[in-house]
């Protein structure tokens, strides 16, 4: 493993939510390299932050990520997570029951 990345873990954890939004996150930690609880603490910070939210869909938990949050470094406060999904996480296709009246 490298001795450092461009990308926080906080960053890998919301890309990986976006990219599956119904992720157990165990997944999301399997993914991103780190454990099951550092994950839930990422998650837990995402979510305070206003940055993603979740609901309940029967046992499990399905993620929606909000791209217009701005990044929290002064220096890059004026862009929105919405750019950095667009490089990292392209949007799902559509469902075949999705986007009709």
């Amino acid at each position: 493993m490298p001795a450092w990345t461009f990308l926080t873990n906080h960053a890998h954890v919301l890309l990986a939510i976006a990219r599956d939004p119904d992720a157990r996150l165990r997944e999301v930690a399997e993914t991103v390299g780190i454990t099951e609880r550092a994950a839930q603490a990422i998650v837990a910070d995402l979510e305070q932050a206003g940055y993603l939210e979740h609901t309940r869909v029967g046992r499990r938990n399905r993620y929606t990520v909000n791209p217009a949050g701005r990044f929290r470094h002064p220096a890059e406060a004026d862009r929105r997570i919405g750019d950095l999904l667009s490089l990292f996480a392209p949007a799902p296709p559509l469902k075949a029951d999705q986007g009709r009246p």
